[in-house]
């Protein structure tokens, strides 16, 4: 099974630096004595943070970046709440990644370094 999927299609595991979040929205916060008065606000949020390959060739790289293409994508990963699978609504923050050599088809990258992507949770299901 795939470590991720966006849009049905399997990502690569990532190399280094994941990082799965999972936030609280709450709608106060401390009074004047320091106190918490509020209330947790919908449900937890989750984002998965810094995934990363060191080196991805420029025709799987692409592939990643084009399932944002509709912006708002479904994603499954691990749950680590849970210890399960979750499927969620998410959108992809920036996406970066260092072109290397122009040895590809007209003269383009044939591959890239420190490709980097962060999905965030949408807040519906």
């Amino acid at each position: 099974m795939a470590f991720i999927t966006v849009n049905g299609k399997s990502f690569p595991s990532p190399d280094v630096g994941l990082n799965f979040e999972v936030a609280t929205l709450v709608n106060g916060g401390k009074n004047a004595n320091g106190e918490f008065v509020g209330q947790k606000v919908g449900r937890d949020q989750y984002k998965i943070d810094s995934l990363q390959w060191f080196y991805l060739d420029a025709a799987t790289w692409s592939d990643i970046l084009k399932e944002f293409r509709k912006f708002v994508v479904i994603v499954k990963f691990p749950d680590m709440v849970n210890n399960t699978w979750i499927t969620l609504s998410m959108y992809p923050g920036n996406r970066t990644a260092k072109p290397m050599d122009s040895n590809g088809p007209g003269g383009l990258p044939s591959y890239y370094k420190e490709c980097k992507v962060n999905i965030i949770d949408c807040g519906v299901l």
